[in-house]
């Protein structure tokens, strides 16, 4: 089973044969599929970056110096993800895929002072080096850090009837080989009126480029597991679905049935 991580041994060999994609943007975290990188760095200064509470700052200027640091949620994401779960009420929450911990901040921000995140990764490495801004912003006693792959643990949760439709809301920023097995899973895990997100869906803007296009080694390995995602969110009646272009793309899926 493929483990739980924001594709780290992926994007630590970012050069391809055939050419390479590079970051317009020195933003870290730099995601935006805005043409305008002037629009982007508007929206960062005007409407991101003076609301960002000061230890998120904190969080992503340390997850700057990291050698992977393209991983980490970008700032406007983040932004969106403290919103939407003060909009549905979350309490009870799930997060697969952690790094240093960025989008757990935002969430953990976000819930009441008695919500929870299982928070699921196989780097507890990456997690510490984020956990000091987490402490200091009062919300580690939140969070529920697990070592290890996501599946194995998806699957002890399944094995207790009270975890069934016990979640509110899951943040899916893992191995995209396995977006469809935790799909198939947190279906079962997350309440009927609860979300979904899965990171990363439009994927560096590849899901639209010709298969012989230059892509760097991580974003063409993944692609066809992205295509093949999108397409069976877009088939799949027992969600809701909606993909916004935010970050690297993120669809949102409200489970119905």
């Amino acid at each position: 089973m493929a483990a739980a991580t924001s594709d780290a041994a992926a994007a630590a060999t970012n050069e391809s044969s055939g050419g390479e994609q590079k970051t317009r943007h020195s933003e870290v975290g730099h995601k935006s599929l805005l043409k305008s990188d002037d629009l982007y760095q508007y929206i960062l200064e005007t409407s991101v970056y003076p609301r960002e509470h000061e230890c998120m700052k904190e969080l992503r200027e340390v997850t700057a110096k990291h050698p992977w640091n393209l991983m980490t949620t970008s700032a406007d994401e983040g932004q969106f993800l403290n919103l939407l779960l003060k909009l549905i009420g979350a309490k009870k929450t799930m997060e697969i895929g952690v790094y240093t911990g960025y989008s757990l901040l935002a969430t953990a921000l976000a819930i009441p002072d008695d919500g929870t995140i299982l928070a699921m990764d196989i780097n507890r490495e990456n997690y510490e080096l984020g956990l000091p801004s987490i402490e200091k912003a009062g919300v580690a006693h939140k969070i529920d850090f697990r070592e290890g792959p996501a599946l194995p643990l998806l699957d002890q949760l399944l094995e207790e009837d009270a975890n069934h439709g016990a979640f509110d809301f899951v943040f899916v920023d893992a191995d995209k080989d396995n977006y469809l097995n935790y799909h198939e899973r947190l279906l079962r895990l997350v309440k009927v009126g609860g979300l979904v997100g899965y990171d990363n869906t439009l994927w560096n803007g590849s899901v639209v480029l010709p298969a012989d296009a230059p892509m760097r080694k991580y974003i063409r390995y993944y692609r066809d597991f992205v295509l093949e995602l999108n397409k069976a969110l877009a088939a799949d009646h027992r969600v809701e679905i909606c993909q916004l272009p935010v970050g690297d793309g993120i669809t949102l899926c409200r489970r119905v049935k």
